[in-house]
């Protein structure tokens, strides 16, 4: 056993001077493959040696630019008016006077339940309001050759004022039993039958309005406040690439604390109906424009310890420079501070750059 533990020993020991020699052979003479896009070998110490290879890099001059702040998301079409259509009274229904998906307009008559006893109740006062009529037109008669009271008069004045009141009551009655569209639009499928006990919670179908629709759809919350109405917006929907146009009406008061986003609602005149409510939407919004300003490509920058850098070519080196960003798009970040026009942003390479470094402009 104490053989074996010397040999291994012995190995070991064997191991890490071929390594320090190795390293201290390689570390003089410089490494012996550049890797590629460098040029070039430097002498020294390992530190001097990476700076003196001169890479090769790609660079973008920095000139003023027109920067749109655009945005896309998802979103949702809602119809312009929708309504649950049911009765404002208990009854069987006796008539339906619809055809499901049609097209229907205000005030059109669409179901009604059981009037009989009500339209009986009006008969009976409308009847009694002939021999009510009668009675306060003799009872004027007798008051002008003062043959009865005033008081009289005004009595026969009264119930004939009452009697018609009854028979209003039974009017708005008998409304109640008649279903009638409040608005113009398209009627779904119907959910009863003729002969069905319906309540003030039965659903006969839903009316839709559809001649325009409704675009909702949420922003992240730094563009709150930004689209304000009459803001023009664009949108898809699945399965058509057919761009079509909306425009900005309303905005929610606030953020939603819970998802950071901002709710904003579009309207979209669709007169052909080629849309229908409930549709998945793509939206594409300009919130701003930024015209004359200067903007680095996305990859050029490097965020560090909470700052953003770049390196830029200064004499045939690599210099880095600290940026203060502003909007940032999909290809460009706007670069409100630490740079120049005319300056040249090195965008290849980034990772292999250090202060100093030698490098070579390739296009």
């Amino acid at each position: 056993m104490n053989k074996k533990r010397i040999v291994w020993a012995l190995c070991g020991v064997a191991a890490v001077v071929l390594v320090i020699v190795a390293w201290q052979w390689f570390g003089a003479a410089g490494s012996p493959e550049m890797g590629p896009g460098t040029s070039g070998a430097g002498k020294g110490d390992g530190k001097g040696g990476r700076k003196d290879r001169t890479l090769d890099v790609r660079v973008a001059v920095i000139r003023p630019t027109t920067l749109t702040d655009g945005i896309t998301v998802s979103g949702s079409l809602l119809p312009e008016e929708e309504v649950d259509l049911s009765f404002e009274t208990s009854g069987k229904i006796t008539q339906i006077c619809f055809a499901e998906g049609a097209h229907v307009s205000r005030g059109q008559l669409l179901a009604t339940i059981n009037d009989a006893p009500l339209q009986a109740q009006k008969r009976k006062l409308t009847a009694q309001l002939k021999l009510m009529q009668d009675r306060l037109y003799r009872q004027r008669a007798l008051l002008e050759k003062e043959a009865v009271s005033r008081e009289a008069f005004q009595e026969a004045e009264a119930n004939l004022a009452t009697l018609r009141a009854e028979i209003d009551a039974v009017d708005a009655q008998i409304a109640q039993t008649q279903l009638r569209a409040p608005f113009s639009g398209i009627i779904g499928l119907r959910r009863v039958s003729t002969g069905a006990y319906a309540t003030t919670q039965t659903t006969v179908a839903t009316l839709t309005q559809t001649r325009t629709l409704r675009v909702e759809f949420s922003v992240p919350e730094r563009y709150a406040g930004l689209l304000r109405p009459g803001a023009a917006l664009s949108f898809t929907v699945e399965g058509d690439l057919k761009t079509r146009r909306a425009t900005v009406y309303a905005a929610d008061a606030r953020v939603d604390a819970d998802t950071r986003t901002y709710a904003v609602r579009g309207r979209y005149d669709n007169a052909d109906g080629a849309l229908v409510p409930g549709r998945y939407v793509s939206v594409s919004l300009s919130a701003g424009t930024y015209a004359n300003t200067l903007a680095v490509p996305s990859e050029a920058v490097i965020a560090e310890m909470g700052r953003d850098k770049v390196f830029v070519c200064r004499q045939g080196k690599a210099q880095p420079v600290e940026i203060v960003t502003g909007l940032r798009t999909d290809s460009s970040v706007q670069v409100v501070k630490g740079l120049s026009e005319g300056d040249s942003v090195i965008v290849s390479g980034i990772m292999q750059l250090r202060t100093g470094q030698k490098v070579r402009v390739i296009r």
